[in-house]
């Protein structure tokens, strides 16, 4: 529990890696805007000190918080229509021209399905940027009822090789390649649907189930084999089970599940106190 607002903010400072752990604007895109719709009062914000990418990571972000005394219920089940996206394509301490060539190739796919598509460059240099060079794109729509699916895509986001000669580090993605994967995979969220994209799912279970006594409801797309065990999780922990009701929906020659989740939550209460 919190001993008090986090009004000043926490530094947090990442660490190499080359996993597909999503990139920070995925956060401030997509998670934020969730979060302000399950928090029942204050202003959530993430801010990017320093970009870090790649082998020796190094970047800074400061997330601001207020302390929550008591959840609200979640009541999510309109999906609504996508009518727009927004994006972020960056380098560090790389060539601008990569940024360009990004956004090119996510609206040659993107601009196929919506002319609302735009899609900001973030050229970092000098002290803003990590050590290492690198490159990457977010994208996040937004439907009429202010629901947001995301996709991301880096240099890189490929996994470790194995040789001979031990572990190596993956080859870094082409702009171009990097820009219309990450545009496909926005529209792999949009079709699996929901109110929530894939990586959100547990944000807002988790938040269903600490709320208060009484019933909270939700609509997601394709359950992930993450979400599933996560909901074991819950039910072991917090002993909360949910009625999950599935049906099957046709969208544009495409079948897909839609499934709605509901459960009573436990009721938690924040009762921390400042330390005398």
């Amino acid at each position: 529990m919190c001993q008090g607002p986090l009004i000043s903010g926490t530094h947090l400072i990442s660490i190499p890696t080359y996993t597909c752990i999503s990139q920070v604007d995925y956060y401030r895109m997509c998670v934020l805007p969730l979060l302000k719709k399950l928090l029942p009062v204050g202003e959530v914000e993430l801010k990017i000190h320093r970009r870090g990418v790649g082998r020796d990571g190094c970047g800074e972000v400061v997330f601001s918080c207020p302390v929550v005394r008591k959840m609200r219920p979640v009541q999510m089940t309109e999906e609504g229509k996508v009518r727009r996206v927004r994006g972020v394509a960056y380098t560090v301490r790389a060539n601008p021209s990569m940024a360009n060539r990004m956004v090119d190739s996510a609206r040659s796919v993107l601009n196929k399905f919506l002319p609302d598509v735009y899609i900001y460059t973030d050229i970092v240099r000098g002290a803003e940027a990590g050590k290492s060079p690198g490159y990457g794109l977010t994208l996040v729509s937004e439907s009429t009822e202010g629901m947001m699916h995301a996709a991301d895509g880096s240099s890189h986001s490929k996994q470790f090789s194995v040789s001979t000669s031990g572990v190596v580090p993956p080859t870094p993605m082409l702009p171009e390649d990097i820009g219309r994967q990450t545009a496909l995979l926005l529209i792999e969220e949009i079709v699996r649907g929901g109110c929530t994209d894939s990586g959100c799912q547990v944000i807002a279970l988790l938040f269903m189930a600490l709320g208060q006594k009484d019933v909270s409801k939700i609509q997601l797309g394709e359950l992930t084999p993450y979400t599933v065990q996560f909901l074991r999780h819950l039910r072991d922990f917090f002993q909360v089970t949910y009625k999950v009701d599935c049906r099957e929906e046709l969208l544009d020659s495409v079948t897909r599940q839609v499934i709605t989740l509901s459960c009573v939550g436990v009721g938690f209460s924040n009762f921390s106190r400042g330390i005398l």
